[in-house]
């Protein structure tokens, strides 16, 4: 019973069962690659200024505006995300990267992150051949 107690605690403390925590897990990338349907060629500079064309009249200085969003396949769905409670340089290495999970609450259509999972590396494979 005592370990039992003990256990349940551990779990409560880690957040296990923390309320209203969701994962979702879907693709990583900006709001206008996701409404363009732009997901293996996402243009990197919609993450600085927006869009994909932006990059002709934004100029260094100027504020960035970027807007992550989570597409969940299965939904059909898109996801605001409010990183505020993660380094924002940690959603880089996820980005525009499929099967990455984003922990948090959620807010109407936003996800307040608190955290996220991605997905491990591709694997090295090994050609035998000639090029």
């Amino acid at each position: 019973m005592k370990t039992t107690r003990i256990l349940l605690s551990l779990l409560l403390a880690t957040g296990v069962f923390a309320a209203g925590n969701v994962e979702k897990k879907g693709f990583l990338t900006t709001k206008w690659c996701a409404q363009n349907g732009y997901f293996s060629d996402c243009r990197l500079e919609s993450v600085a200024c927006g869009s994909g064309d932006c990059f002709k009249t934004w100029e260094f200085g100027d504020k960035v505006k970027e807007e992550l969003v989570l597409f969940v396949h299965e939904e059909g769905k898109m996801y605001s995300i409010d990183y505020s409670g993660i380094e924002r340089y940690k959603l880089d290495e996820p980005m525009n990267v499929n099967g990455v999970t984003i922990i948090g609450q959620l807010k109407g259509d936003t996800i307040v992150a608190t955290g996220y999972k991605a997905p491990p590396p591709a694997t090295k494979s090994f050609f035998k051949g000639c090029l």
